[in-house]
């Protein structure tokens, strides 16, 4: 593309919050690309790079115009009937509208009619001059700071800055962070704009203390990432500071024969805080590999983000990486500091471990009364107890045995113990372990596997995609505790709103949704979630609706996140199944019978039964009587539906949902006739009454899977 050349933009600040840098420098770029590319500067050629780095935001803008291209505008004014009199001499409100924008009456001749008599307008069709790359951009940087999704925002004085308002130390702006610095280069060509009291320049500062030229005088737009490197030691791309963490981290853990944790979140916030990045080999007692490796794990990740090391089994080591931000000629002090601070935290997590184990978790279960819940819903004591009761209830729904133990005994025994955790130290001090002590605690104390799997799976799936519950007794207290969780809340009016769920009532129903239909729990939805409310002494029974329609739209929306059509999900639902470990099946059957020539036909055949059907009150609960058939194809149907049916039977006996509806293929020839040739409501009340109740029969044969309505196009 002629006539342009590359845009870079650069604000330099203080410390950036690190979770949120990535998002931070994403919205940067987006916004002023969006900004000037409205305004004719920048086009769909304009390619973006985006920089961020913990002390800077930054943007570079391919194919960006020092001017931008005049623009043909319209400008529908008023109708004609309004703007003009009889005479066609303009009216004052046309006058005014024109005034309005930014013409006169010279303008009039030019008028341009667009519509037909009374609809017709009239419009002023102008050119919009271009603007400069300098009002632009000054423009886009104003809206994109503006835009910016800042968690916190800061009030800071300024040193320096212009105009008759400015007073030094007095006048206050606001962004996320102090500001210090603004870049701005067409080219080589300094962008005379300013933002938070700042005049654009073409310098910028480089790593804080391993920078080899201070400040970066920058050649032009497109020497910016590699002169931040070379001269300021410092990644500017966020991606391709990540890219040189993960390589350094994969390299020395080689080095060592082990792997890294992998855990992107740690990695972006890692990211976020080092602006050239130095990964060293750090190492701490083995004696702390007495403690639960998930204790020690989340201590080094969420206090010091170091990377812990596992080895080929996946086994926590005593070695761990650091990503400093300096890198010494020696790193030992470097290596030496990290270790130093992390003996203390690992520590007090042995030490929380060692004193946890001197009691029981049978010994705290008693505590729970004393601990509030929710100040409707009473105690967490009280909260075990319903969770005990509903546990119980599926366990002997189910009604499976487990090593000799009835289900329901084992379910109510962890559900017993399942909240005892969080009255130890280490839960107290690392809440996300939750249920993982428990684990550990629980066989410590001699309990069970089963129980003790229980009390780890039972918060399972903690977010999407999370794994299930391993075993009955998890899946049983699992269903349990988030039914009460539902039942609970819905009770008392704590529903989500919106993106609103302070509760996670969402992810609640989702998990009760994966249960069911992943682990094909052959139990009754209406009866779960009428125990879950039974366990209340009020039993909240307003709320039970409310509930299951909830867990219906959950449950539809993961399906059609699981590649089934909205189409399909529709059809299959519609039916309000109340048990759902069949639903993959019945799905699976739609999509076959989709496939089929007749499909179509039957589908929006189906559709008009039900139509007449439920426009009719004098549908019969009857069997159609064979001696009324008036006409050829009233017999033709019911035989066809007689031959139809008991293969459709014989499949549905058996479990083949897509035998079932594929035997009804056979009905559309005689659909067909019927419709073509009879009168469903004639005059005649007995033989109207009689193709009515023929009619349902056929209704109730074809939607036994689904709502084969829902198919039709």
């Amino acid at each position: 593309m002629s006539g342009t050349r590359n845009l870079l933009v650069e604000l330099l600040v203080e410390e950036l919050p690190p979770k949120a840098l990535k998002s931070l420098g994403a919205a940067f770029g987006q916004s002023l690309r969006a900004a000037l590319r409205a305004q004719g500067l920048a086009d769909e050629h304009s390619a973006l790079t985006v920089f961020a780095s913990p002390r800077r935001l930054g943007a570079h803008l391919s194919h960006v115009r020092a001017f931008a291209p005049d623009r043909p505008v319209s400008i529908k004014l008023v109708p004609a009937s309004v703007g003009l009199d009889a005479a066609g001499a303009p009216t004052p409100a046309l006058l005014k509208r024109l005034a309005a924008a930014g013409a006169d009456e010279r303008a009039l001749p030019g008028l341009r009619r667009e519509g037909v008599g009374k609809g017709e307008m009239l419009f002023l069709d102008s050119v919009q001059p271009g603007v400069s790359l300098a009002t632009g951009l000054q423009a886009a940087l104003d809206e994109t700071i503006a835009r910016l999704p800042i968690p916190k925002m800061m009030s800071y004085q300024l040193e320096h800055g212009d105009g008759a308002d400015f007073r030094p130390g007095w006048t206050s702006v606001q962004f996320v962070r102090p500001a210090h610095g603004l870049v701005a280069l067409h080219g080589a060509d300094l962008v005379p704009v300013g933002v938070l009291g700042l005049k654009a320049g073409r310098s910028t500062r480089g790593h804080r203390f391993e920078a080899r030229v201070d400040p970066v005088v920058l050649l032009d737009a497109d020497h910016y990432e590699r002169q931040l490197l070379d001269q300021g030691a410092v990644f500017a791309s966020f991606d391709a500071r990540r890219a040189e963490i993960r390589r350094q981290l994969d390299a020395a853990a080689a080095a060592q024969a082990l792997r890294p944790v992998d855990d992107d979140a740690l990695l972006d916030e890692v990211t976020a805080l080092v602006e050239r990045p130095n990964v060293l080999v750090c190492r701490f007692e083995r004696e702390f590999l007495a403690v639960p490796p998930e204790c020690l794990v989340l201590t080094m990740k969420a206090n010091q983000k170091y990377f812990p090391l596992l080895d080929a089994s996946g086994a926590l080591t005593e070695r761990f990486l650091v990503v400093s931000n300096i890198s010494p000629d020696d790193p030992s002090a470097v290596i030496q500091g990290n270790e130093r601070v992390v003996r203390p935290r690992l520590a007090d997590a042995k030490f929380f471990f060692d004193q946890d184990r001197r009691r029981t978790l049978a010994a705290r279960a008693p505590g729970l009364a004393k601990v509030v819940y929710h100040q409707k819903l009473g105690s967490m004591g009280e909260r075990v107890d319903r969770v005990r009761t509903i546990a119980r209830a599926i366990g002997e729904q189910l009604g499976a045995g487990h090593g000799g133990l009835a289900l329901a005994d084992l379910a109510d025994e962890a559900a017993t113990l399942a909240k005892a955790d969080l009255l130890t130290d280490m839960v107290g001090e690392f809440p996300e372990l939750q249920g993982v002590m428990g684990a550990y605690y629980a066989r410590h104390d001699g309990l069970r596997d089963a129980v003790a799997d229980a009390i780890e799976d039972h918060y399972k799936p903690r977010f999407a995609g999370d794994a299930l519950p391993r075993g009955e007794v998890g899946l049983v207290l699992a269903l349990a505790d988030k039914l009460e969780t539902l039942a609970g809340l819905f009770g008392i009016g704590q529903l989500p709103s919106g993106d609103k769920d302070p509760f996670a009532l969402r992810r609640h129903a989702l998990g009760v949704v994966r249960m069911l239909v992943e682990r094909r729990l052959d139990l009754s939805l209406p009866q779960l979630v009428a125990t879950a409310f039974a366990a209340f002494p009020d039993g909240h029974g307003q709320a039970q609706a409310e509930v299951l329609l909830f867990l219906h739209d959950r449950l539809a929306g993961w399906l059609r996140d699981q590649g089934w059509s909205a189409q399909e999900v529709d059809a299959v639902l519609a039916l309000r199944p109340e048990r759902w470990a069949a639903l993959p099946e019945r799905l699976a059957a739609v999509r076959a019978f989709l496939a089929l020539p007749e499909a179509a036909a039957l589908a929006a055949a189906n559709k008009r039964v039900g139509n007449i059907l439920r426009k009719s009150d004098e549908v019969p609960d009857a069997a159609p009587d064979a001696a009324l058939y008036a006409e050829p194809a009233e017999r033709a149907l019911a035989v066809a539906m007689a031959a139809a049916r008991e293969p459709a039977d014989a499949a549905l006996a058996r479990g083949d949902l897509t035998g079932s509806l594929q035997a009804l293929a056979a009905l559309k020839v005689p659909v067909d006739e019927f419709f073509d040739r009879v009168m469903v409501n004639t005059d005649d009340p007995a033989l109207r009454r009689n193709r009515l109740a023929l009619l349902a029969a056929l209704h109730a044969a074809m939607n036994r899977v689904a709502d084969l309505a829902r198919l039709a196009v």
